[in-house]
């Protein structure tokens, strides 16, 4: 069995892919792949609508919610978001929190003259940890505070929604539909699809309309506009046709596997069973305050950084894919999104232990 721990593009439901696999060439008794049809035909435009009710169904989306499928990535909204709902003379909160909030916050600098950062990640007791909300620096005249919920390469995570008086938007790339969330806390929910919806080359962004407001008024590159997405239901131009499917294929694949409550469970286990493994061991550490510690991307060093090249060819060959750690930080990280079963889990616990054993 092989299990595949990218941390993005990452592993999808089996059960999707070969779905997918028996529709490419015939997708609903068309003759055609779902690649060759028109978005703007009818039967294809009922798909995108019954993505978009799942999702609503899946995060409990309120009434007063734009749900937009986007191009860009999440890196595409690091400059939507400040473009749509912010002036250039406005200030604008950050969490810089790791190396994605990093990229957001240098984005935002191009087009707002004041980007605050409130706080960033510090060494505390127990390893790198995000500081309280009651000790960030917030602004008085903020037009939004931005955030990441779960930072990828590090491993970080801020488990509660901060409580503050203006627009909370949060990059939710890596977290989406991993457990439940109020989604009336967030002004503007974004997301890159390639971990926990579908494959890369798709974002989708949940906007309290209000905000939309706010776009009216900005000079913004018209396929990023909010406002004009919405109106449009995310077809001003052409979207990426076979990514919108194979999103609306994995929420259909959560809703029977129990939705995201069910997700969340296992997400849990997962991650539990994994720290376990590396707090009960000399021979692997984490560096992460367990307030702050990612469910979704664990990494983990060894002691002996020297053996990190056997262990990932010993990891390749009984079938555990990517697990090497990013570039910027090295080590191992292993990413268990919501495709990623138990079982592959416990096949890498498993692993790591006859590893151990045998050259600690």
């Amino acid at each position: 069995m092989i299990y595949n721990f990218s941390a993005g593009p990452a592993m999808l439901p089996a059960p999707v892919l070969k779905k997918a696999q028996t529709e490419l060439l015939d997708w609903q008794g068309l003759g055609i792949s779902v690649m060759e049809i028109s978005h703007r035909d009818p039967i294809y435009v009922q798909m995108t609508e019954q993505a978009e009710q799942d999702l609503r169904d899946l995060m409990k989306i309120p009434d007063n919610y734009s749900v937009l499928f986007m191009h860009g990535g999440g890196r595409g909204q690091f400059s939507a978001v400040p473009l749509n709902i912010a002036g250039p003379q406005d200030t604008v909160d950050y969490l810089n929190s790791g190396i994605w909030s990093q990229f957001a916050i240098r984005e935002a600098k191009k087009y707002v003259a004041h980007v605050n950062e409130v706080a960033h990640v510090t060494e505390g007791p127990s390893g790198k940890m995000i500081p309280s909300v009651d000790s960030w620096s917030l602004s008085e005249n903020a037009t939004y505070l931005h955030y990441c919920p779960n930072e990828t390469v590090d491993g970080i995570a801020l488990h509660t929604v901060p409580e503050v008086d203006v627009p909370v938007v949060a990059d939710m790339s890596s977290v989406i539909l991993a457990e439940p969330i109020d989604v009336s806390k967030f002004g503007i929910i974004y997301a890159g699809a390639q971990k926990n919806i579908g494959p890369s080359g798709l974002s989708v962004v949940i906007v309290r309309n209000d905000l939309l407001e706010r776009t009216a008024q900005n000079s913004v590159c018209t396929v990023m506009n909010y406002q004009v997405q919405a109106a449009e239901k995310s077809m001003y131009n052409t979207p990426n046709t076979f990514a919108w499917y194979l999103a609306a294929e994995v929420f259909k694949w959560l809703k029977a596997e129990g939705g995201v409550e069910a997700m969340a469970e296992v997400n849990r286990r997962k991650a539990k069973l994994l720290y376990e493994c590396v707090d009960n061991s000399s021979f692997y550490r984490n560096t992460i305050a367990q307030e702050n510690r990612s469910m979704m991307n664990i990494p983990f060093q060894l002691a002996n950084p020297d053996l990190d090249a056997e262990f990932l060819r010993r990891a390749k060959s009984e079938g555990l894919l990517s697990l090497k750690g990013h570039r910027f930080v090295g080590g191992m990280r292993a990413s268990m999104y919501n495709a990623m079963p138990f079982e592959g889990a416990q096949a890498l616990v498993d692993f790591m232990t006859r590893f151990e054993n045998e050259y600690a």
